[in-house]
């Protein structure tokens, strides 16, 4: 297992580039096995100008690349694996692992010890875990806290002498840089326990887990009697566990209240070293009755140290947090909208925000707004054609609130503009943005009193959840359904 190479790159919308190469590392030691063991379908690592410009050109990060592309935006290339194929010079480099969090690509090539053609199944090719290992270590080193600017230029030019003690040669030996940075030679070390080929490196320092629970909700509402609303929940269970010793052990319960929505499609982490399989056989295409299993869903694990996602879940709830009902109609220059939203009374009435964005592309710019709004205010973004109705963080006793008005537009620009398929006539829609702190909709919790850890001192344990919309369209009543290229999964 080891890695051809390494990049840091700073995504900067608006430059010509796009971006700037902040520290790149190549093991030409790597490179002469890749030689060897790709054979005819070797792709040479390319220099970090065209690699910079082919990566973020295959992530979307690139002004000008916006447009749709057969060749990266078909159906055929649905990429859920954070694992690229990249174009480079005629040729495609693969496998790239890449990732953007706080403003940085994260992105290496992991060494496949095999010939590229055919393609290898990723679950076959261990440097690919062990790349994450090593790009998740570096994000955990430069953001282990809130930095400025300075902070983080000193951690990087301090990145080629960490990588020289934890990823020697391309091969990961420690994930945590700030154990090399605090000079803890691991070699010198006798451990009378085994250390796991994982787990190369130890946390020294204060105990405490952390754990956060994500949800996010989907819903297509259409309000017609012959299509029926769609909604799904998707929930992530992240873990931080900060605790001494090789092997620690930590067990994880969720748990739900009496009226909680199961949880179903239990995938989990490979640290997880045993389950109920009652937990792994609930399944959302099996019919929902009285007799699933509803918890406490147990997770005996043994932590690496890095922030990792413990499990994910779906579940299926019984009804959308807020239902809604949207219509436009079109008279000669101007368009009569009308918005009625309604939060359902189980959902807890206390948002961070909550905002309706009702985009109108294809048109000019928008010249006039006449509205009546029984609760929030609506901005006007004129040259965006986009109203965005800031509901606030509550909505009223009544649980109902409303919009209704016209807008009417100017002449289009001979500019190019956006064109979108899928905000015109039957195809029109309101898409809500909205996020509940200390809240999920299944209502499943980690309760602090019921994590088991078994290593040296007591941890501190903290818990949070949120529940976040994400694809939360509500569409035209007044026209034809859309077409769903795409199930509610995707």
């Amino acid at each position: 297992m080891a890695q051809r190479a390494v990049w840091l790159i700073s995504h900067e919308p608006g430059t010509p580039l796009g971006g700037t190469v902040r520290f790149s590392r190549r093991y030409p030691t790597v490179e002469k096995r890749a030689k060897v063991f790709n054979g005819t379908s070797y792709v040479p690592i390319p220099e970090d100008g065209p690699f910079l410009k082919s990566l973020l050109f295959e992530l979307r990060l690139l002004d000008e690349d916006r447009d749709f592309m057969e060749s990266r935006d078909s159906c055929s290339r649905i990429n859920k694996t954070s694992v690229y194929g990249l174009k480079v010079g005629g040729e495609e480099l693969w496998p790239v692992v890449a990732f953007l969090k706080n403003g940085i690509v994260y992105a290496c090539v992991p060494l496949v010890e095999q010939t590229l053609s055919p393609r290898p199944a990723l679950i076959s090719i261990s440097a690919i875990s062990q790349g994450f290992e090593l790009l998740f270590g570096i994000q955990d080193f430069l953001y282990s806290s809130q930095k400025i600017d300075t902070e983080l230029n000193t951690k990087l030019s301090q990145l080629p002498d960490l990588l020289l003690q934890a990823c020697p040669f391309g091969t990961l030996l420690d994930a945590n840089l700030q154990n090399s940075l605090d000079s803890i030679s691991f070699a010198s070390v006798t451990h009378p326990q085994k250390q796991p080929a994982w787990k190369a490196g130890t946390y020294k320092g204060k105990p405490q887990v952390s754990i956060s629970i994500t949800e996010k909700v989907k819903s297509m509402q259409y309000d017609k009697q012959d299509i029926a609303d769609t909604w799904q929940v998707v929930g992530t269970v992240t873990c931080k566990c900060d605790l001494e010793g090789i092997m620690p052990n930590v067990t994880i319960s969720l748990s739900l209240p009496t009226n909680g929505s199961p949880l179903q499609d239990i995938l989990v982490h490979p640290c997880v070293t045993s389950l109920d399989s009652a937990i792994l056989t609930s399944s959302s295409i099996d019919a929902m009755d009285d007799s699933a299993f509803s918890g406490p869903y147990k997770f005996p694990f043994t932590p690496p140290l890095e922030s990792f996602n413990l499990c994910y879940y779906t579940s299926q709830v019984p009804v959308p947090p807020i239902l809604g009902f949207y219509q436009m109609k079109e008279e000669e220059v101007q368009l009569k909208i009308t918005v009625n939203l309604k939060l359902h009374e189980s959902v807890k009435n206390n948002f961070e925000f909550c905002e309706a964005h009702i985009p109108f592309y294809n048109r000019g710019p928008i010249t006039h707004v006449e509205y009546k709004v029984s609760f929030g205010q609506l901005e006007v973004f004129r040259e965006k054609s986009l109203l965005i109705w800031i509901i606030g963080q509550k909505f009223p006793k009544s649980m109902e609130i409303s919009l209704s008005g016209t807008v009417t537009f100017g002449a289009k620009s001979h500019e190019k503009q956006p064109f979108d398929h899928i905000c015109i006539g039957g195809t029109a829609y309101l898409k809500l943005h909205f996020r509940i702190l200390d809240y999920t909709l299944t209502g499943c919790y980690a309760d602090q009193h019921s994590v088991q850890v078994f290593a040296s001192g007591k941890p501190k344990i903290n818990t949070h959840r949120k529940l976040i919309s994400s694809d939360y369209y509500i569409w035209n009543s007044k026209a034809p359904a859309p077409v769903t290229y795409g199930s509610l999964l995707l």
